[in-house]
């Protein structure tokens, strides 16, 4: 039981990501046509404000359509609007991180300043120092590169349903997809940020975007293939 709660915090962490990038596009004025909780077939739908909000079949994150129809509409789009858009997913994790880390230390140790306020920032602070000074070491084929697989199962043995180890098992997630996200790959927001703030500096610059983004989704393919086979060796070793 306590795997398939972990494969729902996953679920719902990718779920703020794509709520996060909602809200930015709202706040930078960029028109969303669809906004879908899960995938999969629609069970119900419903429109509103121009935008079809969707609840699919396969409740696992979910996903945000901008209301643009080709390539060209959307680099029609102003580059620092597209900013915000991609800085909304990662800093709605952060975010959720933080006030994780803030509902642990009250639920444990009672509402103090510190616990509430201070310690939330703390554990950021550290854990960005540990997430950066891991990536020189990523493909060294210890333990410090995990997929979907390596997740579920380190997390359902650390969840073991208790609710203060759920809270801290989401925090961290929400950090690792949240910083994870803002590095400067193209297919990554990180990415997407650099090459807007390239075109602003340099409009033809925006030529570089697909290319870059199809590179970009090698490495990240290749990447999740060979951290699953790292989980499945682990499992089986």
């Amino acid at each position: 039981m306590h795997y398939v709660i972990a494969v729902a915090v996953i679920g719902f962490i990718i779920l703020i990501h794509e709520a996060g990038h909602l809200l930015a596009a709202r706040a930078a004025g960029i028109p969303v046509e669809r906004f879908s909780i899960g995938f999969g077939p629609a069970l119900a739908r419903v429109r509103r404000g121009g935008t079809e909000y969707r609840l699919c079949a396969i409740p696992l994150g979910g996903y945000l359509l901008p209301a643009v129809r080709d390539e060209q509409e959307y680099f029609s789009i102003a580059p620092y609007r597209r900013v915000i858009l991609s800085l909304g997913g990662p800093l709605a994790n952060i975010a959720a991180a933080l006030l994780l880390f803030a509902a642990y230390s009250v639920a444990v140790h009672g509402p103090t300043v510190e616990g509430a306020l201070i310690g939330p920032f703390s554990k950021t602070g550290n854990f960005i120092i540990q997430f950066f000074t891991s990536l020189a070491g990523i493909f060294s084929g210890s333990d410090g590169l995990s997929g979907a697989v390596g997740i579920v199962a380190q997390g359902g043995a650390f969840i073991k349903m208790d609710a203060a180890r759920t809270a801290v098992f989401a925090a961290v997630l929400n950090l690792n997809l949240g910083f994870f996200n803002l590095l400067p790959v193209p297919a990554l927001d990180g990415g997407k940020v650099i090459l807007s703030l390239a075109e602003m500096l340099y409009p033809a610059a925006r030529r570089a975007h697909a290319p870059l983004a199809a590179a970009g989704w090698i490495v990240m393919l290749g990447l999740l293939v060979y951290a699953t086979a790292l989980d499945i060796g682990r499992m089986v070793s």
